[in-house]
């Protein structure tokens, strides 16, 4: 069992933090507006979120993504989109909702990178789409920004039906312009009665275009399309009722997951071995990360709390790989809600040769194993220094990054802490594509830590003026060290890193084993083996 720990002003901070990150996420809930909202309802309407919470089972947990989507640009938070995953019907699909009550769910370009993501989640794990349509069409003004890289949503609707993803559309409102192609190429379409219009151009465009008059109904209503044109399969008479709809399409897909056969062999274990909850409670997760990320943490406190206990079946909770050699990263196996990942988790901050050199061979191993993978971030980088140059730093990052690159078992990414330099990547950040990307409120990630990049452009400022055979400005140096300082911790800030979708949200560390739980069940949907082979290894 793990010691309790406690750390008042290491809790103090990350609650500070977690208010902060409360606020942020009611913006995107509160959607356009009280004002915005209430005419919705007065229209007999539901918001997005409360339409999925009737679309999603029972009980069952919506684990919404890059919720802070357009975060700090000109776009409301969210992005007028809710994306995520649910369980319909027992099968976990990921969904999206437009919100019409901002600017009447039209699509900026913060919207079409988030629903990008979406389709990239459902495409890598193998999960059916549900698509809850209300939006009048691309955000005009930014048109320029949308329109050409927007058609790939169209075609990625129609490559998901090839390779027999259902995608299934429920119509509440308006789906107009292109977005009148998302109901046309889904392999189920629902309208809601009275509310729905789809049509390639509205009244007002077909007037310009041809002269014809023409109105909604006749256009591009639900009954019409039910009817005449035959786009519409189901008729609803309300938004209820297309929900319900929706179920039973769901209930009728005869899904089941396509994992490889080894997780099905777990998935019988599991039922017979059930799993113990973590050794230590997960409440403490919120004294572990200090307020300063220079002061380093043990992540086995983090395993402790976010993996599998001991049970009748399960002797040790983690079993630790290498635990003498290259210790500021910590490697091990352990198990999720009785799914076995093997994780790698920095504990000093700094990568060394040892330490690159160990991952090389855990992933490896995993590989062989078909075992998923759990990257637990709070790293400063590579050691520099002549040294460790030397010593072969960068063959054996290389190492590490090639088998990481090369790596064909699913990844799950949470950032804890600092996440700078060559570590983001070689711990498996955003560019190397894990499965899911998450993090803490106190996580931080830029080329280096703001004093550190701010003293380097220091450092050269300063050498420039010397061979110029100029004095140095030391007062524009102190503002300069300043500015830059403040410009790399704002910018390497969680919100403003999920706002620009680098990571699939910012999490309350408490919720942690939970979010991976659904993580490891969403990526059985689809099969996975380990790599057979690596590219060249420097040695």
């Amino acid at each position: 069992m793990s010691a309790p720990v406690t750390h008042g002003a290491n809790r103090e901070a990350m609650e500070a933090r977690l208010a902060d990150l409360a606020a942020e996420h009611a913006k995107a809930v509160a959607g356009g507006g009280e004002k915005y909202v209430a005419r919705h309802h007065a229209r007999g309407k539901l918001m997005p979120r409360e339409r999925i919470e009737l679309l999603v089972d029972e009980g069952s947990a919506f684990l919404e993504l890059s919720p802070l989507a357009g975060w700090g640009s000109d776009f409301a938070v969210g992005a007028s989109i809710v994306t995520g995953i649910g369980v319909v019907e027992g099968v976990e699909c990921v969904i999206t909702a437009n919100d019409p009550s901002v600017k009447g769910g039209a699509s900026n370009p913060w919207t079409v990178k988030k629903a990008f993501r979406a389709h990239q989640v459902a495409e890598e794990n193998g999960l059916p789409t549900i698509a809850l349509v209300e939006s009048g069409g691309a955000d005009l003004p930014t048109q320029k920004e949308i329109f050409i890289p927007g058609g790939k949503t169209f075609r990625d609707i129609t490559r998901s039906s090839a390779a027999k993803l259902p995608t299934i559309a429920l119509v509440f409102g308006n789906s107009t312009a292109g977005g009148a192609y998302i109901p046309g190429m889904s392999d189920y379409t629902v309208m809601v009665e009275q509310q729905a219009k789809v049509f390639l151009g509205g009244p007002p465009l077909v007037k310009m275009a041809t002269g014809e008059e023409s109105d909604d109904e006749s256009l591009g209503g639900a009954g019409m399309h039910a009817r005449t044109s035959g786009l519409a399969d189901y008729l609803a008479v309300d938004e209820h009722d297309a929900i319900r709809i929706g179920r039973r399409i769901v209930a009728r897909l005869n899904w089941r997951k396509s994992g490889p056969p080894v997780v099905e062999e777990r998935a019988q274990r599991a039922s017979r071995d059930p799993y113990a909850g973590p050794d230590a409670d997960p409440e403490e997760l919120l004294d572990l990360v200090p307020a300063d990320l220079k002061e380093p943490f043990d992540p086995r406190q983090v395993v402790a709390r976010v993996c599998d206990g001991v049970s009748a079946t399960n002797e040790v909770a983690f079993d630790e790989f290498k635990p003498l050699y290259g210790t500021s990263l910590v490697t091990g196996w352990a198990r999720i809600h009785g799914r076995p990942v093997g994780i790698l988790a920095n504990a000093q901050g700094v990568l060394f040769s040892e330490e690159a050199q160990k991952a090389t061979q855990f992933v490896q191993l995993a590989n062989q194993t078909d075992t998923p993978l759990l990257f637990l971030h709070n790293t400063t980088g590579y050691m520099v220094g002549k040294e460790y140059e030397q010593g072969g730093i960068i063959k054996h990052g290389a190492m590490m990054i090639n088998a990481i690159s090369n790596s064909s078992v699913p990844h799950l990414t949470v950032i804890l802490g600092a996440s700078y330099g060559a570590g983001n990547y070689g711990m498996n950040g955003r560019a190397y594509d894990p499965r899911f990307l998450f993090t803490w409120p106190s996580a931080k990630s830029a080329v280096m830590g703001p004093a550190q990049l701010a003293g380097v452009m220091s450092i050269v400022a300063r050498g420039s003026a010397e061979a110029r055979g100029q004095v140095y400005d030391e007062e524009g140096d102190a503002g300069m060290r300043a500015y830059v300082e403040q410009m790399v911790e704002e910018a390497s800030l969680p919100h403003a890193l999920s706002g620009m979708l680098y990571d699939d949200g910012v999490i309350d560390p408490r919720d942690t084993r939970t979010v991976l739980g659904i993580c490891l069940s969403v990526i059985e949907n689809k099969t996975w083996s380990g790599a057979a082979g690596y590219g060249v290894f420097r040695m």
